[in-house]
C-alpha cells in the first residue's frame, strides 16, 4: 500500500542528522593511507596489516563478526572516525581509550558488557557517540562527567528509563536520540541543554511534555511520536526555530493555538491522533512540505487548506472522506498523495491541476468504475488502485496508455479478467502488480514492456503465457503462484524465470521446425505429382485415391483378359 511507502519516507527523511560529519579524508596521499573500509568482510579479528597503518584517520569495520578489539588499536593514534557497529564485541579494551584524537565512534549492535563502557570516558575529544541496540539499562555517569565535547549522542533501542543528572554537563550537545527505550517521564535534564537541535524520544511511554521545553530556543527537530501524550504544552510555541514536529500516534485531539508561532515548520506528523478536523493554525504554516495526517478521523478539509501551496507530500489515508477533497486540487506542487482506505467513489475533473503529482494512492476506496479522471495527470509515475475492501474493479481503462511516465502500477485484489492492449504502450513501466484478480489471458503487447522488472500475477486464472514473453530481458521478478498454468506447466513456472524463458524459446523453435517440415512435405508431393497436401486431404475425406492411383487402375482395366485354352 502506498501509505506504507509514505511512512518509510517519513522515518528516513526526517531523521537526517543536522550535524555534519567531518569530510572523508582522501584514501591515499603519496605513500600514506588515511581511509580504510574493511566492512562486510566477515572478519573475526582486526588484521595486523590495518593496525600498522598509524596514519589512518577513518576506519570502517562495521558488519563483521569481530569478537573483540585488539590492544594494538592504540597504534592508530591519528584515528578520528571509527565504526565498529554490528559485530560481536563484548569487551571494550582500555587501549581504545588512548585514541585521544577520536571524534566519532559507533559501537552499536554489539553485546557489550556494561562494566566496560566507562572506558569511553577517556576519549575526551569525542564529538559523536553512537550506542544503539546494546541492551543498555543505565548510561554511565563517568561518560557524562568526562566527555564535554559531545555534539551527538545516540542511545536508541535500549532499555533506558532515565538519564543521569550529570547529562547536564553535555552543554555542546546538539542531537540526542532516545527512540524505543522505556522512558515514562520526559527527561527534564534535556531542557537545560540549550544547544539541542534534535530530540528523538519516539516509541516510549511518555505522558507529559514539560513546560520547560520552552528553554530550547535552538530546537529544530522534535520527535515524540508513539507515546502517550494527550496535550502539547503552550510553551512549545517558544521553540520558534522548529522545522520538524512529529507527534504521531499519541492521544491528541488538537494543537494549542500558541503553536501558530512555529512559522518555520516544514514537516508535520499528526497521524494516529483523533483530530476530527484539520487544526486551523496548520493552514498558516505555508512553508509546510510534508504533512502526515493518516488515521486522524477526518471527513473534510478546511477551505483554507488550499493555502498550503508548498506541500509536496500529503498523507490522508485511513480517514472518512466520501469524496476526493477538492481543496487538494489547488496544491500545484504536490508530488505524493495518499488517500488509501477512505470511502471515495469519485475523482473530480479538477485533479488535472496536480501537474507535478508523481505518486497517487487510492487503494481501498469505493470506486465502482475505473476513475478515468486520474488519466489526466500525465506526470504520474506510481499509481495504487488495489482493493482490499468494498467493490472490486472489473476493468482497467484502455486509456491507461495516456500515462506515458508511469513506472509502477498496483491493481491487486480486484476482479480484473483481461489487461488492456494499450498497456504495452507504456515505455517506462517497471513494476506491475495484479495479484489476486481473475486474469485469464495476458495480451501479446505486454511483451513490448522492455523495461519491466517486476510482474506479480499471483492468484489469477492464467493457463498460458504469451509466446514472446521471453523478450522481457530485464524482468527480475515473475510471480505466477496460484494460477492453473499449463503452458508452461506449473513445474516449469516454479523453477523461475530462466527455465520459463528456455521453455518458451524451445517451444517456439519446435513450432518453427514443424512449420518447415510441413512445407517441405507439401512441396515434395507436388514435385512427385502426388498433388498438394490439401488435395490429398480432400480426396481422403471423399474416399477417393490420388490421380496416380487412378491412372494405374485405368491401365489395368483396359487390358484384355488372357484367352483360355480350348479343350
Amino acid at each position: 500500500m502506498f501509505a506504507d511507502h509514505v511512512l518509510k519516507l517519513l522515518s528516513h527523511k526526517q531523521k537526517t542528522s543536522i550535524s555534519k560529519t567531518a569530510e572523508t579524508p582522501p584514501e591515499r596521499v603519496g605513500d600514506k593511507k588515511y581511509f580504510m573500509d574493511a566492512s562486510n568482510k566477515n572478519l573475526t579479528f582486526i588484521p595486523s596489516s590495518i593496525l600498522e597503518l598509524w596514519e589512518l584517520e577513518e576506519l570502517h569495520l562495521e558488519n563483521n563478526v569481530l569478537e573483540g578489539i585488539a590492544r594494538e588499536i592504540r597504534n592508530l593514534s591519528n584515528l578520528r572516525i571509527l565504526y565498529l557497529n554490528h559485530n560481536d564485541i563484548k569487551l571494550i579494551c582500555k587501549d581504545l581509550g588512548e585514541l585521544t584524537n577520536l571524534q566519532s565512534l559507533d559501537l552499536s549492535s554489539n553485546p557489550l558488557v556494561p562494566s566496560t563502557l566507562p572506558v569511553l570516558s577517556h576519549l575526551r575529544g569525542l564529538r559523536q557517540l553512537r550506542l544503539y541496540k546494546i541492551q543498555m539499562e543505565n548510561f554511565p555517569i563517568q561518560i557524562c562527567k568526562c566527555l564535554h565535547h559531545l555534539e551527538l549522542l545516540g542511545l536508541s533501542h535500549n532499555h533506558l528509563k532515565s538519564l543521569p543528572k550529570e547529562i547536564v554537563n553535555q552543554t555542546k550537545l546538539r542531537e540526542i536520540y532516545l527512540q524505543n527505550n522505556r522512558f515514562e517521564d520526559f527527561p527534564l535534564e534535556l531542557c537545560i541543554l540549550y544547544n539541542l537541535e534534535i530530540i528523538d524520544l519516539e516509541q516510549n511511554q511518555i505522558t507529559v511534555i514539560p513546560d520547560e521545553i520552552s528553554a530550547l530556543r535552538k530546537l529544530e527537530k522534535f520527535f515524540i511520536a508513539s507515546n502517550c501524550v494527550s496535550l502539547l504544552p503552550d510553551t512549545l510555541g517558544s521553540c520558534n526555530k522548529m522545522t520538524v514536529l512529529d507527534v504521531s500516534n499519541n492521544f491528541l485531539h488538537n494543537l494549542p493555538s500558541t503553536l501558530k508561532e512555529l512559522t518555520e515548520i516544514t514537516e508535520l506528523g499528526l497521524s494516529g491522533n483523533c483530530m476530527e478536523k484539520v487544526p486551523r493554525l496548520i493552514c498558516r504554516w505555508t512553508l509546510l512540505h510534508l504533512l502526515y495526517m493518516k488515521n486522524t478521523c477526518l471527513k473534510t478539509l478546511r477551505r483554507s487548506f488550499k493555502r498550503l501551496l508548498n506541500v509536496t507530500l500529503l498523507d490522508l489515508s485511513q480517514n472518512y472522506f466520501d469524496f476526493f477533497p477538492l481543496e487538494i486540487c489547488a496544491l500545484k506542487n504536490l508530488e505524493m498523495l495518499s488517500l488509501d482506505d477512505n470511502h471515495i467513489c469519485q475523482v473530480p475533473s479538477e485533479v488535472f491541476n496536480l501537474v507535478k503529482l508523481k505518486a497517487l494512492g487510492l487503494t481501498g476506496n469505493n470506486f465502482t468504475i475505473f476513475p478515468e479522471e486520474i488519466l489526466q495527470i500525465e506526470s504520474l509515475e506510481k499509481l495504487y488502485l488495489g482493493q482490499d475492501q468494498g467493490t472490486k474493479l472489473t476493468y482497467l481503462s484502455e486509456n491507461i496508455l495516456k500515462l506515458t511516465n508511469l513506472k509502477e502500477l498496483y491493481f491487486e485484489n480486484n476482479s480484473l479478467e483481461y489487461l488492456p492492449e494499450g498497456i504495452g504502450s507504456l515505455p517506462t513501466l517497471q513494476i506491475l502488480d495484479f495479484h489476486n484478480n481473475q486474469i485469464k489471458e495476458l495480451p501479446d503487447t505486454i511483451c513490448q514492456l522492455k523495461g519491466l522488472k517486476t510482474l506479480i500475477l499471483e492468484n489469477n486464472q492464467l493457463s498460458v503465457l504469451p509466446e514472446r514473453m521471453d523478450s522481457l530481458q530485464n524482468l527480475q521478478v515473475l510471480n505466477l503462484e496460484g494460477n492453473p498454468m499449463e503452458d508452461p506447466s506449473q513445474e516449469v513456472c516454479r523453477m523461475g524465470i530462466p527455465e520459463i524463458w528456455r521453455y518458451l524459446q524451445e517451444k517456439r523453435y519446435r513450432d518453427i521446425m514443424a512449420t518447415k517440415l510441413q512445407a517441405w512435405y507439401r512441396g515434395m508431393r507436388v514435385r512427385k505429382g502426388l498433388g498438394s497436401n490439401e488435395e490429398l486431404l480432400k480426396m481422403q475425406k471423399k474416399g477417393k485415391t490420388s490421380p496416380k492411383d487412378k491412372k494405374g487402375k485405368k491401365g489395368e482395366k483396359g487390358k484384355a483378359a488372357p484367352k483360355g485354352k480350348k479343350k
